[in-house]
């Protein structure tokens, strides 16, 4: 008899036991961790920082419609004014135009597909924006944070842009050039979204890197 009860009470343990999993196990799926946006260390990158920190540089588009002078704020942007002044003296921009045109905002170029799909093979992380979109400010373009890559873009008039986009120099002679850019004919782009393709090709001819005395 007492073997029997001792039997039952074990019974009646386990299944208990059973019960308690079963129930404190939780229905919901687990959720995946969430990826986050790693910055690219500089040495990643195909070039170190090479502009002289006590120097002026400047930068000169040569466009079809006439030349823009540029002064590059590399020392307060060091990472995005050497990937410029980089793919400068690599060519890149070479032959390149400015897809994109919006009177009043602003002209987009440097992109080798034309349409504001491409790259130069990398991307690279943002760095503080302590100016404001103003006239003839230079900044990077990008698909969200940390994906400056080539294509920058000049704005024609002020604007109320958020800081997502990184400045890195500034017009300082030509600005007329900017201005037939931005009031150039244009198209609708590829996509349908709206008319901003100059109907007559604006060409960066060469660039060029100068650096000050």
């Amino acid at each position: 008899m007492q073997s029997k009860s001792i039997l039952i009470i074990a019974g009646g343990i386990l299944i208990a036991i059973f019960i308690f999993l079963l129930f404190s196990s939780s229905t919901e799926p687990t959720p995946e961790p969430t990826a986050s946006i790693t910055p690219q260390p500089t040495n990643a990158l195909p070039f170190q920082l090479f502009l002289d920190e006590n120097k002026d540089y400047q930068a000169n588009l040569t466009t079809s419609v006439g030349e823009i002078k540029i002064n590059l704020f590399h020392q307060e942007v060091p990472l995005a004014a050497n990937n410029f002044a980089y793919l400068i003296n690599e060519g890149f921009y070479d032959g390149l135009t400015f897809h994109r045109v919006m009177e009043g905002f602003m002209i987009q170029g440097g992109d080798p597909n034309g349409d504001g799909t491409g790259n130069p093979g990398y991307e690279f992380a943002d760095e503080p924006i302590t100016r404001e979109y103003k006239r003839g400010v230079v900044a990077y373009a990008n698909h969200g944070a940390n994906t400056n890559g080539s294509q920058f873009f000049i704005m024609h008039q002020d604007y109320a842009l958020q800081p997502q986009y990184v400045i890195f120099g500034e017009v300082v002679d030509a600005i007329e050039v900017v201005d037939a850019i931005a009031t150039a004919e244009t198209q609708m782009n590829t996509y349908g979204t709206e008319e901003s393709v100059p109907v007559e090709p604006v060409v960066i001819q060469s660039a060029t890197l100068i650096k000050a005395d």
